[in-house]
C-alpha cells in the first residue's frame, strides 16, 4: 500500500527564491498547456493529448533555457495534471454532474510540484535524513520527526502559507495488528459531541472554527479594510490563512487521534454513509463543515486498511428514529436526546440508539436482538 509522511523544509533566502520560481514556471506551463488545449478545439475542433503535449518539453527547454533548471519528469508532471484535470471534467460532464471546466491558474494558486521518480532521480536525502537534495534548488534542511518507511516513489514539494514542506509517496507493507473480534457503531454529529459509539460512549466535539471565529471575524474586518495591492493588504490575508491553517491543523490532529484509538480497539468500525456534500448547503452546513467528518472518515478507512480492520458504511435512514431494542420507528424532534420507547418502554439516548441502529444493520441482524444495549 502506499503511505504519505509529509516533513517541513528549511530552505534559505536563495533556496525560497529558487522554490518560488520554480512554482512560477509549472504554473506558466500548466497555463500554457491549458490554453493549447482550448484553442486547439474552439479553432479546429482537435483535442490534444497528454503524450502530445509531452513530446514538445525538450523542445520547450531548448528554447527557454529558464525550464533548464527544472526537472524534466516535473514538467511531464505538470502536463500530467492538465490532463487530470479534462478527465475529471468529462467524467463529471458523462455522470450529468456540475462540470467545472479546468481554469488557468493564479498567481499564488499553484503550490506544488512533484517528482513522479524520487526514489531514483531528482530527490535525494542527504546527512542521515538532516538534509535533502532536490534538483534545481539544492541541498535543503528538512526536519524529519518521524522515519520513512518503505520503497520511495513520488516526491512532492508544497508551500503552505509562508511554510514549504516535502511530502513523500512510499510503498509499505501492511502491518496488520492482532486479530480483533469487537465491532462498534459510531454515529458522527456536531454539537455537543462529534462522535457516539455504540457502548456509549460520547467524544466531544472540539468545533475549532467556532472558537477561532471571533479572531477570524477581526482578521478578516483588517483584511476588508485594507487597499487591494497593498503590501499592508498581503500581511492581513497572511493573518488570515495562517489563522485557518491554524485550525484545519488543529481538526486534523483530532482526526488522527481519534481514528487511530477506534482502529487499536476495534476489529469492525460501522459509520453512517452519509452524504455530506449534501448537507454542505443545509442550515447546519457551519457545523458539519467544522467537524470534518469527511476527512475524518478517510482518515479511519486508510488507518483500518493498513491495521487489517473492516470499516463499514451503513445507510442512514432512520437510524435515529429506530428502537434498537424492539424497531418502533417514531420521528423526533432533534431537541429530543432522551426519550422513552413508547413500544417497549426502554429509557434510549438518541445518538447511543443510532449508533446501535448502525452496528446492528452492519452485521445485518434484524432489530430487537440487542436488548441488552438499553439505557439503564
Amino acid at each position: 500500500m502506499l503511505k504519505a509522511f509529509k516533513y517541513r523544509l528549511y530552505p534559505t533566502q536563495p533556496q525560497l527564491r529558487d522554490l518560488d520560481r520554480t512554482l512560477m514556471l509549472c504554473r506558466s506551463l500548466y497555463n500554457a498547456a491549458l490554453q493549447e488545449r482550448r484553442e486547439a478545439y474552439r479553432k479546429a475542433g482537435k483535442t490534444v493529448g497528454f503524450y502530445e503535449q509531452k513530446r514538445y518539453l525538450p523542445e520547450i527547454r531548448t528554447e527557454l533555457p529558464e525550464y533548464k533548471g527544472v526537472h524534466s519528469q516535473v514538467l511531464q508532471n505538470v502536463i500530467e495534471r492538465v490532463d487530470r484535470a479534462f478527465q475529471g471534467f468529462f467524467r463529471r460532464v458523462k455522470a450529468g454532474q456540475k462540470a467545472g471546466y479546468p481554469r488557468f491558474k493564479g498567481k499564488g494558486r499553484y503550490d506544488s510540484f512533484t517528482f513522479p521518480q524520487a526514489g531514483t532521480t531528482g530527490v535525494k536525502l542527504q546527512g542521515g535524513g538532516k538534509r535533502v537534495l532536490l534538483y534545481g534548488i539544492g541541498s535543503v534542511k528538512v526536519k524529519l520527526h518521524r522515519p520513512l518507511e518503505g520503497r520511495l516513489k513520488t516526491a512532492t514539494v508544497k508551500r503552505e502559507g509562508e511554510h514549504w514542506y516535502i511530502v513523500f509517496t512510499c510503498e509499505v507493507e501492511p502491518r496488520p495488528l492482532p486479530p480483533n473480534d469487537q465491532a462498534i457503531g459510531i454515529d458522527l454529529g456536531t454539537n455537543p459531541h462529534f462522535l457516539v459509539t455504540s457502548e456509549g460512549e460520547r467524544v466531544e466535539a472540539p468545533r475549532y472554527f467556532q472558537k477561532a471565529q471571533a479572531k477570524l471575524a477581526a482578521a478578516q474586518r483588517s483584511l476588508a479594510r485594507k487597499k487591494r495591492g497593498s503590501n499592508r493588504r498581503k500581511q492581513a490575508r497572511k493573518r488570515v490563512a495562517k489563522l485557518h491553517r491554524k485550525i484545519a491543523n488543529q481538526r486534523r490532529d483530532f482526526h488522527h487521534k481519534l481514528a487511530r484509538k477506534l482502529v487499536n480497539h476495534y476489529g469492525t468500525i460501522a459509520h453512517e454513509d452519509l452524504n455530506i456534500l449534501g448537507l454542505a448547503p443545509s442550515r447546519t452546513a457551519k457545523g458539519v463543515l467544522d467537524a470534518g467528518w469527511a476527512q475524518f472518515l478517510a482518515i479511519l478507512a486508510y488507518k483500518a486498511e493498513e491495521a487489517g480492520r473492516r470499516v463499514i458504511g451503513v445507510d442512514p435512514k432512520h437510524t435515529s428514529q429506530d428502537c434498537p431494542v424492539c424497531g418502533h420507528r417514531e420521528k423526533r424532534p432533534l431537541w429530543v436526546r432522551e426519550y422513552t420507547c413508547p413500544q417497549c418502554g426502554t429509557l434510549l439516548h438518541r445518538d447511543v440508539a443510532a449508533a446501535r441502529n448502525i452496528l446492528a444493520r452492519a452485521r445485518t441482524e434484524p432489530a430487537g436482538t440487542w436488548a441488552a444495549w438499553a439505557v439503564p
